[in-house]
């Protein structure tokens, strides 16, 4: 069975060009298609439902940054989700409490300002955070890309967290 990067004849690495996975991607969702199989037998049909469920899966991975960069670790031995991965520096729980405090602040406060400011902050982190999963993970250090994947899954959760108190602002205004 072929690792996702091989499924789409891509490199296996984080850069990807996003082109040339979209397109590989419809090409085995042509492939695969219902319409195509309509006369074909069950164990056919069953074949390319589970090549069809195989792209999505694939695709779904590598197009999103951050679960492309656990993949890779766990192509590599690594599992992002190990117990022995979880704790954090300091500092940066420390920097995640500050903002989920002034989350909490503009949220009651329906402070749209502070909510911007929080967003560009969490943005500009994320923007520095992936291109230093990158640079790791480009030099197979998988070790060390651990801790900042799981700082990653933070900064994910918290932008989500942002778009959700937009939403609620926008709903009481």
């Amino acid at each position: 069975m072929p690792n996702h990067f091989e499924f789409f004849n891509l490199p296996v690495q984080f850069a990807i060009d996003g082109n040339l996975l979209d397109n590989a991607y419809r090409e085995i969702q042509n492939l695969v298609h219902p319409d195509r199989f309509v006369t074909a037998t069950e164990a056919e049909k069953r074949t390319a439902m589970q090549w069809a469920t195989m792209a999505n899966d694939a695709y779904q991975i590598l197009k999103n940054p951050l679960r492309r960069s656990a993949y890779l670790c766990e192509l590599n031995g690594y599992d992002v989700q190990k117990e022995t991965h979880v704790s954090m520096e300091p500092a940066f729980l420390m920097q995640q409490m500050e903002w989920r405090e002034s989350l909490e602040n503009a949220k009651a406060t329906k402070n749209g300002a502070l909510l911007e400011k929080l967003d560009q902050k969490q943005q500009n982190l994320r923007r520095e955070q992936l291109q230093m999963i990158e640079n790791l993970l480009n030099r197979r250090q998988f070790q060390t890309a651990i801790p900042e994947i799981r700082k990653m899954m933070f900064l994910e959760k918290f932008g989500e967290e942002i778009r959700q108190a937009f939403d609620e602002l926008d709903s009481t205004n």
